[in-house]
Order: C-alpha cells, then structure tokens, then sequence
C-alpha cells in the first residue's frame, strides 16, 4: 500500500483523501483509500482473526455499496442482525446462502472492491466455511466473472 493511504488514521481521513485524490485524476490512490477505511472500520470493531477481519471488511464494503446506491450512508441493518446472533463467520455463512443482491458485485467491482464479495471471502477461507456455501460462493462468482 502507498505510504500517504497506508498512514491515514481514520475513515473519514481516507474519505477526504479519496475525494482529493479523484479531483486530481488518481483513482488508483482513491481505491487504496477505500480499502484502507474498511480495513480500518474492521479493526475498530474488532474481529478475533484474519478471516473474521476480511468478513467485517466484505460488510463495510457492501454497505458503501448500499450508500452509494442510496445516495446516503446505508447501515446492512440485516447482516449485523445476523452477526449479533451468529457471529461473524456464522452471518457471512448465512448472507451468502441468502438470496442474492445481483446489483452488488457489480457494484463492487466499480468501486475497485470486487474482492471484498463475500463469496470471494467464503472462497478465501473455505475450511471456515460449509460445502455448500463454498460450492454457492464459487458458483455464483464464476456466474458473475463469465462473458456477458
């Protein structure tokens, strides 16, 4: 990671430096920025593992998805549901063999987060995960990546 994204200490740091760094042509600078602020809101909340962390970063990226699709900050109200009761592992399990939201990877992949899918998460670390949702995730993300 760049050392100018890799010091900034929080979201709304990483907000400012994205916007700044979209104005003057770098888009590139501004993916690392988002990338860092999840990383960063996942740290705060405080996941017990590197697979709970990439979770938790899967969940503040589909909810910039949701923002940026409602024009304003959009909270998954159902995935924390299913954290609270399930825990992290357990909700992503449960996300992914729900029905889908097939405006989210799409979405992802134009913020520059395609690999904070959750299916790409399952993939990441299928030992944590179910046979079926593993076979879901991989299915669902070869469905996505096929030639239109």
């Amino acid at each position: 990671m760049v050392e100018r994204v890799a010091n900034l200490k929080t979201p709304e740091e990483c907000t400012m430096f994205e916007k700044n760094v979209l104005e003057r042509g770098r888009p590139d600078l501004a993916v690392a920025a988002r990338k860092r602020a999840l990383e960063l809101r996942a740290e705060k909340y405080g996941a017990n593992s590197e697979p709970e962390r990439q979770c938790l970063e899967a969940v503040y990226a589909y909810e910039g998805v949701l923002s940026a699709r409602n024009g304003k900050a959009t909270r998954d109200l159902r995935t924390w549901q299913l954290i609270k009761r399930h825990g992290i592992i357990g909700a992503v399990e449960r996300a992914v063999n729900r029905d889908v939201d097939v405006g989210s990877y799409p979405a992802l992949l134009e913020l520059g987060l395609e690999d904070y899918a959750f299916e790409e998460v399952v993939l990441r670390h299928s030992e944590l995960f179910s046979a079926a949702t593993v076979d879901c995730s991989r299915t669902r993300l070869e469905s996505w990546k096929a030639p239109a």
